[in-house]
């Protein structure tokens, strides 16, 4: 973890001076869009806190100089944040299906709080579950009003002189956004003259007959893009819009989530890479280069611009758009792909940007201003591979492009265990504070952590360092889930064989359904613990939603695959999209029915 020492060397720190820092950040409010416009007054701000910075950051890990405070924590499920006037930090939540519509904290959906280093005032505020709200993602201030994504709605609430959250009814904006399938959030942004730019992800996976199904082809043309898998211009200033196909701004963004602005007026947007290639295009791709591929990206938005999906997705390896294998591609063609327009920067695949900021502050080092953070959730469409993100990056910029490669910034939110289902952590949003202290968080409990740096001010940028998940000393605590690599996997000795199953075709099972042996996959949706995760159900609950749980129903569900899933949005190939034999399949059947039924009954 990040030497804790390093974080209490204050008096050796050189701090610029407040002055030339204010001249700074009125000329950033002069020229940048409304994002961007919050330019921080005094880098020493940041470093005034004089209490003791915890050893474990948090429970992340950061480089050198940096250190991580809590800011508040036990939210909800946090997502994106904004900062207003006079520091105060606004937060949307969300809930439903992806969190298993699980409990969700009394009040509002929005929250906003105020403190110095750790929040001490957090009011919720906005409907709540009562009033018929989900929360959402998006949330952005403009013209000292703060505007959030709720439902299929933005809303405007102007924002009060008196208290941290608002207490005017709000004013719908925009209504009508699209809700169903894959993507049913709209992060959005809104830039200095009032253009609100919203995202719409995808319903689909790749625009396929049928979505998620080995070999099903793509739609011909993808009338999905009229609606959905793009960024959609309207105006900040004005009431009661409707969303329709018209105001589209830009296509071929499958879900993009990250906005941000540069000191130059570009927009730049992440965008989620589509999913499964092997389980869906087995004879083209492998389980290791599915794992890969295509990339996460960062572009740059552009009018009129098509960025490719669902006919073209960004190999990373080649460095290239390649048509996807709905459309006719095999891995290497480019066909249409050639028309299409690139990303600025490229990520490991699966990893999910969630959140993008451009560093418009002066209290982290040189090298990181102009640069771009990236929050990534989390993958869980790399088994058997490894699943991967999880973490905060930092992208180098200049004049709007990559400026070398990106470096894992802050590391280890996951704990012992990286999966969607078992993950400690997982980050969603990012903002700056007035102080250009990073704010980072987090969506499975609603952590909120404060970044700050304390070290020389020509650092370079450098890696966080490996996460430590076992052999902790005493001083340290550990993740809550334990440290464990295997923990929650059931030990076979106690597990009961099904009638008419040996023991051996259990252990088998056990093998493939963790990603050992056969190119399983089960574990990408169902968890390694197979207590399941936002894209699958747990097997050990005793709630059965395609089956009766009996071994044959089993057999024949893990056969046909569920291509339309009950509560849950991933449809499962036949077979999970692995290459599994009869006798595979006979396996994983044996060892789902034995976890699934301790008592052997």
């Amino acid at each position: 973890m990040a030497d804790g020492a390093i974080c209490h060397e204050r008096a050796s720190v050189a701090r610029p001076a407040v002055a030339s820092l204010f001249v700074t950040a009125l000329a950033l409010a002069a020229s940048a869009p409304a994002s961007v416009a919050q330019a921080p007054q005094s880098a020493a701000r940041a470093n005034q806190q004089t209490d003791a910075w915890p050893a474990d950051n948090g429970g992340i890990t950061l480089p050198p100089g940096f250190c991580a405070t809590v800011f508040a924590d036990n939210l909800g499920h946090a997502r994106q944040m904004a900062f207003g006037p006079d520091g105060v930090l606004y937060v949307n939540t969300w809930s439903g299906r992806y969190y298993h519509n699980g409990k969700v904290p009394a009040g509002g959906f929005l929250i906003a709080l105020k403190g110095d280093g750790r929040a001490d005032v957090i009011e919720r505020f906005g409907d709540g579950v009562a009033q018929g709200s989900a929360g959402g993602t998006g949330i952005r201030i403009y013209k000292n009003a703060l505007y959030a994504e709720q439902n299929d709605k933005i809303i405007r609430y102007p924002l009060s002189t008196d208290s941290i959250a608002p207490k005017e009814q709000p004013q719908v904006i925009l209504s009508g956004l699209p809700i169903t399938g894959d993507h049913p959030m709209h992060p959005f942004t809104i830039d200095g003259e009032g253009r609100l730019f919203v995202d719409l992800g995808s319903a689909t996976n790749s625009c396929q007959l049928q979505n998620r199904i080995a070999n099903s082809p793509g739609h011909q043309p993808c009338t999905e893009l009229e609606t959905r898998a793009g960024i959609w211009l309207y105006d900040a200033n004005k009431k009661d819009q409707h969303f329709s196909p018209a105001e589209r701004y830009a296509t071929g963004l499958r879900n993009g989530e990250g906005f941000a602005f540069d000191s130059a007026g570009r927009l730049f947007v992440t965008q989620h890479g589509r999913d499964q290639l092997s389980q869906n295009w087995p004879r083209f791709f492998t389980a290791a280069q599915s794992a890969e591929l295509p990339a996460e990206q960062i572009v740059q938005l552009e009018k009129g611009a098509d960025y490719g999906w669902p006919e073209c997705y960004y190999d990373q390896l080649q460095n290239k758009l390649v048509l996807a294998p709905e459309y006719g591609g095999e891995g290497k063609k480019v066909g249409v792909c050639a028309e299409k327009q690139g990303p600025v920067a490229a990520f490991p695949g699966h990893w999910a940007p969630n959140d993008l900021l451009i560093y418009a502050g002066n209290a982290f080092p040189r090298g990181y201003r102009g640069g771009a953070f990236v929050a990534f959730h989390g993958s869980w469409n790399r088994a058997p591979e490894p699943q991967g993100g999880y973490n905060v990056v930092f992208q180098p910029l200049a004049d709007g492009k990559a400026a070398g490669p990106f470096v894992v910034f802050a590391h280890g939110f996951a704990g012992a265990v990286k999966e969607p289902g078992q993950a400690a952590f997982r980050p969603s949003g990012l903002a700056m504070g007035p102080d250009g202290a990073l704010y980072i968080s987090e969506d499975v409990h609603g952590r909120i952590w404060r970044v700050t740096y304390h070290g020389a001010p020509d650092a370079a940028p450098s890696a966080a360092p490996a996460p430590k998940v076992a052999g902790l000393t005493s001083g340290e605590p550990g993740p809550p889930e334990g440290l464990h690599p295997d923990a929650g996997r059931t030990v076979l000795a106690s597990l009961p064989v099904p009638p008419g199953a040996t023991a051996d075709q259990v252990a088998l099972g056990d093998r493939i359904f963790h990603g050992e042996v056969d190119g399983g996959t089960c574990t990408g949706c169902h968890g390694s613990d197979a207590r399941g995760s936002p894209q699958a159900p747990s097997l050990i609950d005793g709630k059965w939603l395609h089956s009766d749980g009996s071994l044959q129903r089993i057999t024949r569900t893990i056969i046909d695959g569920v291509p339309k899933p009950k509560n849950y949005e991933v449809p499962m190939p036949p077979r999970g999209g692995a290459p599994l034999t009869d006798s595979d399949v006979t396996a994983v059947a044996a060892y789902v029915w034995a976890i699934s039924h301790p008592d052997g009954k």
